[in-house]
């Protein structure tokens, strides 16, 4: 009796460790950063979307974890050619995310290694071919990030049918081979020095072509200013003499001018401390201060 009873207790036991298994084997705890991909005989069966527990068939269906947050890939350094065949030494990171789990589980088999391969040759091939269409110096002029955008324009959507979208294609380091760095940078100093010294020369030949212009102008304008007033004098002095003119033919008036351009010219000829006038008396202007009652 008690070895029967102790035959149950163990079958219990047994029974209970098994139900055990079973249950750790059915559950499935999907977190909030992550999807989970049930598969049954290599097919996948379901796709777990949201944070929770969930049940599988055990033994029969199999459990795979996928990233939902944004993945992080450090590429390796290479080497790259410009369009002037000058080696450049890039050095950049991708970041991405997994937004269809079942178009990255079916196509990369639910591996984060063979997404992160993907990208490497997707990356590098894009990078290449943007640097590969560029001269060094606007390679080296590009790195305030204009190079990053061609990067990620070239790559375009062509991650996507692996259920991947490419956030972004940061640049760590594009620079020279160290072996050439400061010949390079030598050369460019040239080129801009030259390019400097031929804006110069062209600002200075336009200034020029400005001021001979303006002088031109000027004179132009001076000698037209000159050619008014001395119109204007001419007239000035005709319409003069025709007063005078008209004055001189009026008798009544006659007496009275001729008085007065003789006193004018009397007071013409006292010059000096002496301010006594002698006149004689056959003198013209005598004459005609004696017309004077």
């Amino acid at each position: 009796m008690k070895k029967s009873k102790k035959i149950s207790m163990i079958l219990i036991l047994f029974l209970l460790i098994a139900a055990i298994i079973i249950l750790v084997s059915s559950v499935v705890i999907t977190k909030e950063n992550e999807y989970s991909v049930i598969k049954r005989f290599g097919k996948i069966v379901h796709i777990n979307y949201t944070a929770g527990i969930s049940l599988k068939t055990p033994f029969i269906d199999e459990a795979y974890v996928i990233p939902k947050n944004i993945q992080f890939y450090d590429m390796t350094e290479s080497d790259v050619i410009t369009k002037d065949k000058k080696t450049m030494v890039v050095d950049c990171y991708v970041l991405w995310k997994i937004i269809d789990p079942l178009k990255f589980a079916q196509s990369l088999s639910s591996s984060v290694t063979s997404a992160e391969s993907r990208l490497d040759t997707n990356v590098y091939k894009s990078v290449k071919g943007v640097i590969s269409n560029l001269a060094q110096t606007d390679v080296i002029s590009g790195r305030d990030g204009t190079l990053n955008n061609a990067f990620m324009e070239n790559i375009g959507d062509s991650m996507s049918k692996y259920g991947i979208e490419l956030i972004s294609v940061e640049t760590k380091r594009l620079d020279l081979p160290s072996a050439n760095k400061e010949a390079v940078y030598q050369r460019m100093i040239s080129e801009r020095a030259q390019i400097a010294a031929t804006y110069t020369a062209t600002g200075e030949s336009d200034a020029q072509k400005i001021h001979n212009e303006t002088d031109k102008e000027v004179a132009i304008s001076i000698s037209n200013a000159e050619t008014e007033a001395a119109k204007t004098i001419a007239e000035g002095e005709s319409e003069y003499m025709r007063i005078l003119s008209a004055a001189y033919s009026d008798p009544s008036r006659s007496d009275f001018y001729t008085f007065v351009r003789a006193l004018d010219a009397a007071k013409a000829s006292l010059t000096g401390d002496n301010k006594t006038l002698i006149l004689s008396s056959d003198s013209p202007m005598a004459q005609i201060f004696n017309k004077i009652d």
